[in-house]
């Protein structure tokens, strides 16, 4: 991967998924970009993420896509599903051990909603899907 390229990242272990979750703190999305597919197990988010791993220069967000492989079930809290246009900042990804070597993959939305995706065991792909553009908004955090 050249520096500042496409990032390309798989998960199969809490390690890995935190490192999804870094590449995704402060990425958005809408309601309708999150999509279950129960008979396949899949779940699929589409983010506009900020593009932490690129220092200096201009801010940048680029599209994106996370997939999860293996998912059981999902569950949603205080997140409505209308309007379907309704953003969601990410804050973070967290996973929660269960049955080896299953659990519960959390997430957590600014303003306290959250999804828990029951999963066999984590399988996740994240990859960007467009060229990055400029962002005059760049997160910051209280420390």
């Amino acid at each position: 991967m050249a520096v500042g390229g496409p990032l390309r990242l798989l998960a199969q272990d809490a390690e890995d998924l935190a490192v999804i979750s870094a590449a995704l703190q402060d990425a958005v999305t809408r309601i309708g970009d999150i999509q279950w597919e129960s008979g396949a197990g899949r779940l699929t988010l589409a983010f506009n993420r900020f593009r932490w791993e690129v220092e200096g220069g201009d801010a940048e967000r680029v599209r994106a896509g996370l997939q999860f492989g293996g998912v059981l079930k999902v569950k949603a809290r205080n997140l409505r599903r209308e309007p379907g246009d309704a953003v969601l900042e990410l804050l973070a990804m967290t996973f929660e051990a269960g049955e080896a070597p299953g659990g519960v993959v959390n997430f957590a939305f600014a303003d306290g909603g959250d999804l828990a995706a029951v999963v066999e065991c984590i399988d996740a792909a994240l990859a960007d899907l467009s060229a990055p553009w400029p962002t005059m908004r760049k997160p910051g955090h209280e420390i």
